[in-house]
């Protein structure tokens, strides 16, 4: 048998780090200027603190419960089994409350993909020497991709197409087939969820905007090996926040769309 005392002490524990973890640690990591430099550790870390903060909570409502089953026993004149049982609800409602949300979440994104490409078949052509790349008849700058394994598309614009110089467009075209390649969109669905499952809670909100700006960052890196930083720049800015996605104004507080064109002109 565990001392309950140490039960009462590690539940303390866990529910100081998840504060940590939801809070001030989040805040701190969107606020510091290494994430730019680094975006690879810094995707890493932000996965580790979702990961961490999520099993901590767990963890401290099943410890929580632990905590008080002696009492709820003793109050309720149920065996201890019973009470270990009821003990246990709260976390393993909070588990299933996260994981439906990823399930959901994982559903609506195929949707919607499976939808936008039944569209895009409709509305778009392909373009005539790029493989797996679709044209829009419209003026407006747009480069987009649709990840579906091998059968992912990248999306442009004619008018992005009439607006960039050839090394822009490789630059763009780069940008965009790093997001499919190394499959971005896993890294951000998980994010997703988080933010679907707790609208309310700002940091969510602040993460998705983070973990979005550092996919964006390391569809860059991969662009800047075939063009050099000031194309890319230039691409970024002649495309706007209508064109190349990452380059939208800063949300829920985060920095990093700034520091993503910091970062080329350094």
């Amino acid at each position: 048998m565990i001392p309950h005392g140490a039960i009462v002490w590690a539940a303390a524990m866990l529910w100081l780090v998840a504060l940590l973890l939801a809070w001030p640690v989040p805040v701190w990591l969107a606020r510091v200027g290494w994430p730019m430099r680094a975006p690879v550790i810094a995707l890493l870390v932000w996965q580790g603190v979702g990961l961490a903060g999520g099993l901590s909570m767990i963890g401290a409502l099943a410890l929580t419960g632990l905590a008080v089953a002696p009492g709820v026993a003793q109050g309720a004149a149920v065996s201890g089994a019973a009470a270990l049982w009821l003990a246990l609800i709260p976390a393993a409602l909070f588990a299933i409350y996260l994981l439906v949300h990823l399930a959901v979440t994982i559903v609506q994104v195929t949707r919607q993909r499976h939808r936008h490409l039944a569209l895009l078949d409709m509305l778009s052509a392909p373009h005539p020497t790029r493989a797996r790349t679709r044209v829009l008849d419209d003026a407006v700058p747009v480069a987009y991709c649709l990840p579906r394994g091998a059968g992912s598309v990248t999306v442009l614009s004619q008018g992005l197409l009439d607006r960039l110089d050839p090394d822009e467009l490789v630059a763009v075209i780069a940008h965009e087939r790093a997001h499919v390649e190394q499959r971005h969109d896993i890294l951000l669905l998980a994010f997703r969820a988080w933010r679907s499952a707790l609208p309310w809670f700002p940091v969510a909100a602040l993460a998705d905007a983070e973990v979005a700006a550092l996919v964006e960052m390391l569809a860059d890196d991969h662009a800047r090996r075939e063009v050099r930083d000031e194309v890319l720049a230039r691409a970024i800015l002649a495309v706007g926040a209508s064109g190349v996605p990452g380059a939208e104004h800063d949300a829920a507080g985060s920095t990093r769309g700034s520091d993503r064109f910091r970062r080329l002109v350094a």
